[in-house]
């Protein structure tokens, strides 16, 4: 009895693991993809730095969050995707007035 415990520890930590990851792809995926989907001038008008920035720091951290799995890098890109949604995404929202896309 005593051998199966460290065997069922190990299958909880990869499961919460699994969970963590899907979680962090799926919040930097949707930042990323509200950041192609916007317009450029929006962007300056809300005083944050620019679309094309935004894409690349998400992108990458996309890129390392996949390859990486959990790690340092990937705490960064999902916190970089939770600030573009939390701060930016609700700015530009405010700018075109709470409606519909930005088209």
């Amino acid at each position: 009895m005593a051998i199966a415990a460290p065997i069922f520890a190990f299958a909880v930590r990869d499961v919460i693991e699994l969970i963590l990851l899907v979680f962090a792809l799926i919040v930097q995926g949707v930042a990323l993809v509200h950041v192609i989907t916007q317009r450029s001038d929006a962007f300056a008008a809300v005083g944050t730095i620019p679309k094309g920035a935004w894409a690349a720091i998400l992108a990458v951290c996309l890129v390392f969050t996949l390859f990486a799995r959990i790690s340092i890098l990937g705490l960064v890109g999902v916190a970089a995707g939770l600030i573009y949604l939390l701060d930016v995404r609700t700015g530009l929202r405010d700018l075109r007035g709470g409606r519909g896309t930005s088209w």
